[in-house]
């Protein structure tokens, strides 16, 4: 009320200028509410700017959303490409090899391992319906897995060759030392019964014997770990490694019929770690196959003469003196 009364007089002084004077009373009123104005509009800006970016971080975070679910959609895509590749790459490697062999095959596919309690096997999607039968060899086109242990009408059981109780007639590739390839660990074999004096080496290949017709002959079989030497044996103590792994197969072939199928030494420079094959110009040079030398031949009793040679006059008899 004080107020009032004291700003009356001023407004009345104010009010007898001209309108054209500058209006100072008004001034301080003009310029807090342009202030306030202005406030008020930064304000506002600032809530519709602070808006704005918040409608762009939510369209941003779905736009983020898609992209990953639409990565994570053709990663899938490219995996599943990398795979269906890896498998149209091993089975154009099973036709082709099934092609160029003159074995009696049958493919099957892995679909279970170590199904049977105490040994190392693996289940086969083939059985006696498709004419299985046991003992029958199986093979990959890279090496030798095992033979058919239990063939069920749709399924079978594999022994494979680390299997404690699997046997395979078995050959050093390098030398030809004959033994028996027997099962040692899930991982691990061993060759049996070779011969002390015979020559055999860590990365030696060891091949099929094929003596039974079951495997091919010179099918790979394992690579040569250790020789150990005891001096109170016989044999010679060989650990081998198998060139198949059983735990990354998922293909296979069953031999229904060999045909005395002959390898030769087709596998020896493919096979990892392997001896490299055998110069036969090397043996000349090897202690134990050389060869006494051989004598040269002995002239001839009766030698040619040359052409130009004087024929030779047999000497005349003394003639007789008369008495």
């Amino acid at each position: 009320m004080i107020g009032i009364v004291l700003a009356l007089p001023l407004i009345s002084i104010n009010m007898q200028q001209r309108p054209q004077e500058s209006n100072w009373l008004a001034k301080p009123f003009t310029m807090l509410a342009s202030s306030v104005s202005e406030g008020f509009y930064s304000f506002s800006s600032g809530v519709t700017d602070t808006t704005a970016m918040y409608v762009d971080l939510i369209n941003i975070k779905k736009e983020t959303e898609l992209i990953k679910s639409t990565n994570n959609e053709l990663q899938a895509r490219q995996e599943k490409m990398a795979e269906l590749q890896l498998e149209n790459d091993r089975l154009r490697g099973l036709l082709a090899f099934k092609e160029e062999s003159k074995m009696n095959l049958m493919a099957a596919q892995v679909i279970g391992r170590d199904l049977v309690i105490d040994h190392n096997t693996v289940t086969i999607n083939k059985g006696t319906n498709d004419g299985v039968k046991s003992g029958q060899a199986v093979i990959t086109t890279g090496g030798v897995l095992g033979h058919i242990y239990k063939p069920e009408p749709f399924t079978s059981h594999v022994m494979l060759i680390t299997d404690r109780y699997s046997v395979v007639d078995g050959i050093v590739q390098r030398t030809r030392a004959h033994g028996i390839v027997e099962g040692k660990s899930q991982n691990t074999g061993t060759l049996k019964y070779v011969e002390k004096t015979e020559d055999v080496k860590e990365g030696d290949l060891v091949v099929t014997g094929g003596l039974d017709n079951i495997f091919p002959q010179g099918f790979p079989v394992a690579i040569v770990e250790s020789v150990e030497r005891k001096t109170f044996s016989v044999s010679l103590k060989v650990d081998l490694r198998p060139v198949v792994d059983p735990y990354k197969v998922e293909e296979v072939f069953i031999v229904l019929n060999a045909n005395n199928i002959d390898f030769g030494d087709k596998y020896a420079p493919q096979a990892e770690g392997a001896a490299p094959a055998v110069n036969p110009a090397d043996l000349t040079n090897a202690p134990a196959t050389v060869t006494a030398p051989t004598p040269a031949p002995s002239p001839t009793a009766t030698p040619t003469p040359a052409a130009n040679a004087p024929t030779p006059v047999a000497p005349k008899k003394p003639e007789e003196k008369k008495q």
